[in-house]
């Protein structure tokens, strides 16, 4: 199992309804969680084999911003 995290602009419950079905069409992804109460917005991501682009790509495509928290 893998882990990713990437730093976004959603901050709200609304935000994260928003990019909901962005995010459950990505292959691979078992679960995923923003810390909204992070200032960063912290996107965190499980599952296997789990391509850091498309979660990116997903997430750009509701509208936020994201990058990959190194």
């Amino acid at each position: 199992m893998k882990t990713l995290r990437f730093k976004t602009n959603i901050n709200c419950n609304n935000c994260i309804r928003s990019v909901t079905g962005f995010l459950n069409d990505v292959p691979n992804i078992q679960e995923w969680s923003v810390d909204i109460n992070n200032p960063e917005k912290i996107l965190t991501v499980v599952g296997e084999q789990v391509a850091a682009e498309a979660v990116v790509e997903a997430v750009e495509e509701a509208g936020f911003d994201i990058q990959e928290d190194k």
